[in-house]
C-alpha cells in the first residue's frame, strides 16, 4: 500500500521525467502515424538533448529534470525584458525608470515631451524634490548659455555647452555609436568625451570637439610597457577638435578600480587604437604611474597643458576618501598650479562592466560629492579658476537645474545619450552582445545602429534637453543657471517636514577654510590632508 511519502516521490519522479517521457510518447505516436511525421523534426532532437541532460554530470537541476530545466534559463535570459515591458510600473525600474527612458527617447526622436494628468510622483514622499518657481518669470532668458573652461594658465580656453556626452570608450561602445555621437556633437555644438580608451578615428569621424580622458592605463599615449608617453601624448593633443584634457583618477561605477574590456571586445583596430595585445582582457591599472602625491598630479597636469599647446587641463573623479580633496586645493595654494576643471562622477554612474561590490558599496553619491568638491574650491578662493562638471544619471533639465544650483557649471551624461542611441537597457553590456548595436564590437549588431538617423537623435535630445532647463531657468525668475542656489531647491526629510538644500547641507562661503576651518564641519578632513601626500596626515 503506498502512504503518502511513496506517492509524493512518485508524483517528483513524474514530473521530474515528464517532458521526456511526453515526447518519447509523441515520438512513438508521430513515427507509426503518416501525417505526423514531420514533426520527428522538432521531437527527435528535443528527445536528444532530454537523454543528454541526463547522462551529464555539470549541472544538476538538469540532471534532475531533463529539458524541463533549460526553462529556467531561458527566463533568466528573459528577465529583464519581461521586467521591462510587463512587470514594471512607470517609475519603478533600474538603473533608469520607464519614465525616465521615455523622456528621452521622445525629446531624441522630436515627438510630444509633456506629460498628462498631474505628476505620478508621491509629492509627500521622501522621493520628492522640488525648484521653486516666482511669481514674476523671466522671459528674456537667451536662448543658450556656455561657460568658459579655463584659468589664467590656459592660452586656449574652450567654451563649453552645459550639457555634454561623458566619457564612453571605443570598445566599450561599437564603432558606429562613436561615430554616430560625435555626429550629434558635431551638429548641436557640444563635446564628446572620448573616455579612457584612447581617441580612435570614429572620434574624429564627424569634427564634433572633444575631451580626451587620460585613465591609469595612457591608452593612446603609452610605450609598450604601458607607462605615459609624454611625445605621443603631444602630437594627439594638438590635434585641433581635441578642445580638454581630462585625467580620469576615478569613476562613479566602480571607483579604486582600473577599466575593463573583456578579450572578445578586443578587436584589432581596438587593440591599435590602445596600443595593447589582442586576445586578451584590456584592464587599466586601479592608480597612476606618473604621479604619487597632489604636488606631482598638479605638475603633471601643467605638463599635460604645455605638451597640448596651453589647452584646459582637468581631472575626474568620484568622491572617496573627503580628505583626498582637500589635499589636492592645498596644493593649488602651495604650487599655484591650477586644475582648468574638475568632473564630479556620482556612484550611480554607470559603466559597461564592474564588479557588483563597487558598483553598489564604494564610491560617494553625486549630491554629496559635489558639494563637497564645491566647498573644498569656495572654501579656499579656487572656485573662480576651478569649473566643476557633474556627471551621475543625468537625463533630464531638472536634474541639471539641481546641479548648477548645487556647485556644478555644467553637467556631463552618458547613459542618457546611450538611450538617445536607442539603447533599452537590456543590460548585455558586458556581455557583447547589445542588441541595438551600441555596447558591442558584433559586426552584425552594430549593422542595426545608422549612423546618420542616431547622430541626429543626440543632437536633437541635447537641445530639447537644454530648453528644459531654459524653461525652469525662466520659471524660477533667474538670469541665467548659475543663479540658481541651494536655497531654490527644496526636499523632503518626512511626509510632514521639507526644507531647503541649505538647511539639509553647510555651503561654505569664499575662502572660509582658509580663515577659520575649525568652524567648519571639513575641520578633520582640512586637518588630515597634506598637498604632499594622499594618505591622512593624522588620524580623521
Amino acid at each position: 500500500m503506498l502512504n503518502h511519502a511513496n506517492w509524493r516521490d512518485s508524483a517528483n519522479l513524474i514530473t521530474r521525467f515528464a517532458v521526456p517521457l511526453v515526447l518519447l510518447v509523441l515520438a512513438g505516436i508521430c513515427a507509426f502515424w503518416q501525417p505526423a511525421r514531420w514533426a520527428l523534426l522538432i521531437l527527435v532532437p528535443l528527445l536528444v538533448v532530454a537523454m543528454f541532460d541526463f547522462a551529464q554530470d555539470r549541472h544538476s537541476l538538469r540532471r534532475n529534470y531533463p529539458l524541463l530545466a533549460r526553462f529556467r534559463w531561458l527566463m533568466e535570459d528573459l528577465r529583464p525584458y519581461l521586467r521591462s515591458y510587463i512587470v514594471e510600473g512607470d517609475l519603478e525600474g533600474r538603473p533608469f525608470s520607464h519614465d525616465e527612458r521615455a523622456l528621452v527617447y521622445a525629446r531624441a526622436k522630436g515627438q510630444l515631451d509633456s506629460h498628462p494628468f498631474g505628476t505620478e510622483l508621491d509629492v509627500y514622499s521622501e522621493e520628492y524634490e522640488w525648484l521653486s518657481h516666482s511669481i514674476v518669470p523671466n522671459s528674456n532668458a537667451p536662448e543658450q548659455w556656455r561657460v568658459p573652461v579655463g584659468s589664467g594658465q590656459c592660452s586656449k580656453p574652450y567654451e563649453a555647452s552645459l550639457l555634454n556626452i561623458s566619457a564612453m570608450s571605443f570598445g566599450s561602445l561599437s564603432a558606429n555609436a562613436i561615430m554616430a555621437l560625435n555626429k550629434g556633437a558635431a551638429a548641436g555644438g557640444f563635446y564628446h568625451d572620448t573616455g579612457e580608451g584612447g581617441l580612435s578615428r570614429y572620434h574624429r569621424s564627424f569634427g564634433g570637439d572633444l575631451v580626451w580622458e587620460i585613465g591609469s592605463g595612457y591608452f593612446g599615449c603609452r610605450t609598450t610597457e604601458g607607462r605615459f608617453d609624454a611625445a605621443q601624448f603631444a602630437e594627439t593633443a594638438q590635434n585641433p577638435q581635441v578642445k580638454m584634457v581630462e585625467i580620469k583618477l576615478s569613476q562613479g561605477a566602480k571607483p579604486g578600480h582600473g577599466g575593463v574590456l573583456p578579450a572578445s571586445k578586443v578587436s584589432q583596430e581596438i587593440a591599435t587604437t590602445r596600443g595593447i595585445a589582442m586576445g586578451q582582457d584590456c584592464v587599466s591599472p586601479a592608480g597612476h604611474s606618473t604621479f604619487s602625491t597632489p604636488i606631482e598630479l598638479l605638475e603633471w597636469a601643467a605638463s599635460l597643458r604645455e605638451l597640448s599647446g596651453g589647452k584646459p587641463v582637468g581631472i575626474k573623479l568620484c568622491v572617496g576618501q573627503p580628505h583626498e580633496v582637500f589635499a589636492l586645493a592645498k596644493a593649488m595654494l602651495e604650487t599655484g598650479i591650477r586644475l582648468d576643471f574638475i568632473t564630479v562622477d556620482g556612484a550611480e554612474g554607470g559603466t559597461g562592466a564592474a564588479p557588483v561590490e563597487l558598483t553598489n558599496r564604494v564610491g560617494m553619491p553625486l549630491r554629496e560629492g559635489l558639494i563637497m568638491v564645491r566647498n573644498a574650491l569656495v572654501g579656499c578662493g579656487l572656485k573662480s579658476d576651478t569649473r566643476i562638471a557633474a556627471a551621475g544619471k543625468v537625463h533630464s533639465g531638472a536634474q541639471m537645474a539641481m546641479n548648477l544650483g548645487l556647485g556644478a557649471d555644467w553637467c556631463n551624461a552618458g547613459r542618457a545619450f546611450m538611450f538617445a542611441l536607442g539603447c533599452v537597457q537590456s543590460m548585455r553590456c558586458h556581455e557583447d552582445t547589445c542588441p541595438t548595436g551600441i555596447a558591442t564590437q558584433d559586426a552584425t549588431r552594430q549593422r542595426g545602429l545608422v549612423v546618420m538617423d542616431k547622430g541626429e537623435r543626440v543632437a536633437r535630445f541635447q537641445s530639447h534637453t537644454l530648453a528644459g532647463l531654459r524653461e525652469i531657468v525662466m520659471a524660477m525668475g533667474l538670469d541665467t543657471p548659475w543663479d540658481i542656489k541651494p536655497q531654490h531647491i527644496s526636499e523632503r526629510l518626512n511626509t510632514v517636514r521639507s526644507d531647503s538644500m541649505d538647511r539639509f547641507y553647510n555651503f561654505l562661503e569664499n575662502e572660509e577654510l582658509l580663515e577659520n576651518p575649525r568652524d567648519t564641519q571639513y575641520a578633520r578632513y582640512w586637518a588630515a590632508a597634506d598637498a604632499h601626500s594622499f594618505r591622512a596626515a593624522q588620524a580623521a
